[in-house]
């Protein structure tokens, strides 16, 4: 029902998280990331609340493998539950509960961490993983490498229908939230398009917020 994947990056220090689901909405649900904290994925039978308390425990100063197992180890129901963590100093840790539905499937590595269930096979999250480490650029663009990369694997059993992709970096709003809620064509396309449309301008809307004066012009009918 769904594949995500949470990456950090080493050289601007940006956390990222990256989703599709054959369900509608799914980044609602699934997508947590904190600038200077690290970004958490909440998925199969979900539980919105994981992610956030995966959040509070990082910013406590624990290690992603230590906020797992503090959530983990607090939460009920956990069986049901796919909870995956990136910190601060890039470590990673999963939780993949035995009744994750249909094939379900995990893969850790240093600054990126992937997981999935009602997969069309077991390879999903490595082919991610290792899209991830191989691609270069932008947070954004290794985090779509990934998941046009599960696509190309086989992605979910069936069609996917909504995407999500979450960006932050030093301020408390996301740097990029794109989302594609539903459709019949393929979400991870449409989160892509967003993206080449976004990313050029990315910087201005940061501009804009923290000091309107210096902001590029809006390029709307009627900006001077």
């Amino acid at each position: 029902m769904t594949f995500s994947i949470v990456g950090h990056c080493v050289t601007t220090g940006q956390f990222g998280m990256a989703v599709a689901s054959s369900s509608p909405a799914v980044a609602a649900r699934c997508a947590y990331a904190q600038a200077g904290i690290g970004a958490v994925a909440s998925q199969n039978v979900t539980d919105p609340r994981l992610g956030t308390k995966a959040l509070e425990q990082l910013s406590k100063g624990l290690s992603a493998d230590e906020a797992l197992r503090q959530v983990i180890g607090n939460a009920s129901h956990t069986d049901y539950r796919q909870l995956m963590i990136v910190d601060r100093h890039g470590g990673t840790a999963i939780h993949s509960g035995p009744k994750s539905l249909g094939i379900h499937a995990e893969q850790a590595a240093k600054h990126a961490a992937a997981a999935g269930n009602l997969l069309a096979n077991d390879k999903i999250p490595g082919v991610m993983v290792e899209a991830f480490n191989a691609s270069e650029g932008h947070l954004g663009d290794r985090l779509i490498a990934a998941m046009n990369a599960a696509l190309d694997a086989g992605g979910e059993a069936g069609p996917v229908h909504s995407a999500g992709l979450l960006l932050v970096h030093t301020h408390e709003w996301p740097l990029a939230e794109l989302r594609c809620d539903w459709t019949e064509a393929c979400p991870i396309e449409s989160i892509s398009k967003a993206w080449d449309v976004y990313r050029p301008q990315m910087d201005d809307y940061v501009t804009r917020a923290l000091n309107p004066t210096a902001a590029p012009s809006y390029g709307v009918p009627g900006d001077e």
